[in-house]
């Protein structure tokens, strides 16, 4: 093997999986709200869940990026297991897409590929570079991938042209070999693809390797049973990817990635048999419905990949249940597995920005709920005087100051991303409701510190400063759950009602300090604890400011008003924000 057939091969490779990337990541940009909408329309439905994996796989052109979204959905609870199986189960099959078009570029012998190949990256070059519009940019960069990954597969049909056509060459006789003996050839098919992490590259090494060689073509049909077992394999590889990006995810999806090995993996058990008698590629002949040449090779092993997903996945579907109650049993739930990862922020997911987004708004769920419980032990404390709770208020404000930390650095990360007007709009709205919601917990525990002082001097209130707080109170229940509801559904009319409860909360304040101050000067309340009360209020009231300002967001969209005071103080906040996650300013009191 010459240095230029190894630098040809390995280039190649390199340059096509370049292209498929560069491809991949502009199509996900283009995609990125029909991804959304796509996966938000997501039931219980099985056929409509592979569906849509084979539709968001066609889309993107990638199963490994569909697998590593899915196991980030799961991760955050935006997907059940059942759902997510039915989806990776679809991506199987959207995948087959890629191995079609890779087959039309190698088996188009009278197709000068790489001529056109540099056509088109010119085009997307021109596009990318010098396009006004994003869209424009965007669609330039999956021009130019696809021309990359045009070049890249001939560099390699030349090398292995160059390499396959010596007599006795090693590498011919070594997949002969290997191809004869199918466990075997579907093990390296495996590994391959484990190592350079794209089942498409892979298939299109295997397409290559095999059509280059007229040892093989001169005998169509042993060339396609030595092809087949390594096809297989790619399939099991390309489960290595999702493997991966679960390492750092919660228990849900450790147990997506595992369905994805798991019915791969059964899959090829299946067939194996039937690849050993030669009955698997005497019906791939079937099924393709033309003669097995040297010229229709390539298209042949193409119809055998698809034939393994689509089949594969049609006996699957009836089972998704009973596949996701035997991953359940192989990785069971631990105690404090939720727990130990409080925040769940998938980074897969920072490259399909409406959908890292979505999972923001989930995890500002999680925090503001965070936030509302330790208010609620707080304020039980301070009612009843039991401090025994009060460290939970702790644990709970550091749960939101952890939320806080982490969502601002992925919401960072994202802004890095390019982005589209409407996601980068709503992005420093987002950064300042995270800041509301922290500055919440720090309202906890300056209840929880009234709470001690009350309890250390054995102050009690008065049947009317009870009545108070308990109104008080009620109209802030009311307002965290019409805030949850609306930062969830993105539902105005949520917003609204919150919006309402601040009046009411501003209307209280007013009303019992009057209270108050009437009760002092008949001697009906002691100044100490007349002075727990008004601080008591204070908190409550501004708790209520910062949920307010949430709503608002939600109720202009998300997009800060331009002729709005406030906005200068925000667009401060967030530069400085953006300048140094770290620095975080603390909201003004």
């Amino acid at each position: 093997m010459t240095k230029e057939m190894i630098f040809g091969l390995v280039g190649g490779l390199a340059v096509f999986l370049y292209g498929m990337g560069l491809m991949s990541d502009g199509l996900k940009m283009v995609a990125g709200n029909r991804l959304r909408r796509m996966l938000g329309a997501m039931t219980g439905n099985r056929i409509l869940g592979v569906t849509t994996g084979a539709g968001v796989t066609t889309l993107i052109q990638s199963s490994s990026a569909t697998t590593v979204i899915v196991v980030g959905l799961i991760n955050a609870g935006l997907l059940t297991l059942a759902q997510a199986i039915s989806v990776i189960l679809g991506a199987n099959i959207g995948t087959t897409v890629t191995a079609w078009l890779v087959s039309w570029a190698v088996g188009l012998k009278a197709l000068k590929i790489s001529s056109y190949a540099l056509m088109i990256i010119a085009m997307g070059f021109g596009m990318h570079t010098f396009g006004k519009r994003q869209n424009i940019k965007t669609i330039g960069q999956v021009l130019l991938g696809l021309g990359l990954l045009f070049i890249g597969l001939n560099f390699m049909k030349e090398a292995f042209g160059d390499l396959s056509n010596k007599e006795n060459s090693p590498l011919i006789q070594y997949i002969i070999m290997v191809g004869d003996r199918p466990l075997l050839a579907i093990l390296a098919g495996a590994a391959f693809t484990m190592v350079i992490q794209s089942s498409s590259a892979s298939i299109a090494m295997v397409m290559v390797a095999v059509t280059s060689s007229t040892q093989l073509t001169d005998d169509p049909a042993n060339a396609l049973r030595v092809a087949i077992p390594f096809i297989l394999g790619d399939n099991i590889g390309t489960t290595i990817t999702a493997q991966l990006a679960a390492i750092r995810s919660n228990i849900a999806g450790k147990r997506a990635a595992m369905a994805h090995t798991m019915f791969n993996v059964l899959g090829v058990a299946v067939v194996l048999p039937m690849v050993y008698t030669g009955f698997y590629a005497t019906a791939v002949e079937w099924l393709y419905v033309g003669p097995l040449t040297s010229a229709t090779l390539v298209w042949h092993i193409a119809m055998a990949h698809t034939a393994f997903n689509v089949t594969a996945t049609i006996v699957m579907i009836p089972f998704i249940g009973v596949l996701a109650r035997i991953v359940e049993r192989v990785l069971p739930s631990k105690k404090g597995d939720m727990e130990s990862l409080t925040v769940v922020l998938e980074e897969h997911l920072l490259d399909t920005p409406p959908l890292a987004m979505d999972q923001v708004r989930r995890e500002m769920v999680r925090m503001i709920r965070a936030a509302r419980r330790a208010v609620e032990i707080a304020v039980q404390a301070l009612r009843e005087n039991q401090l025994s709770q009060l460290k939970d208020v702790e644990r709970y404000e550091e749960a939101t100051d952890h939320f806080q930390t982490e969502i601002t650095g992925y919401l960072v990360s994202l802004s890095q991303r390019s982005l589209d007007k409407t996601v980068s709009n709503e992005l420093p709205v987002l950064l300042h409701s995270v800041n509301d919601i922290e500055r919440i917990g720090d309202h906890a525990l300056n209840i929880a510190e009234i709470a001690s002082r009350k309890f250390e001097n054995r102050h009690k209130f008065g049947p009317d400063a009870e009545n108070e707080l308990d109104r008080m109170l009620e109209q802030l229940e009311s307002m965290f759950s019409h805030v949850e509801a609306a930062i969830e559904k993105s539902d105005k009319s949520e917003a609204s009602k919150a919006i309402e409860n601040e009046g009411a909360i501003n209307q209280m304040d007013h009303e019992f300090r009057r209270n108050h101050t009437r009760r002092l000067s008949t001697g009906d309340c002691q100044p100490l604890i007349g002075l727990i009360f008004v601080d008591y209020l204070q908190n409550m009231e501004k708790i209520g400011d910062h949920l307010a300002n949430i709503a608002q967001g939600i109720i202009a969209d998300n997009q800060w008003d331009p002729q709005s005071d406030l906005q200068l103080t925000n667009e401060e906040e967030i530069d400085t924000i953006l300048a140094d996650p770290q620095e975080t300013p603390a909201a003004e009191e």
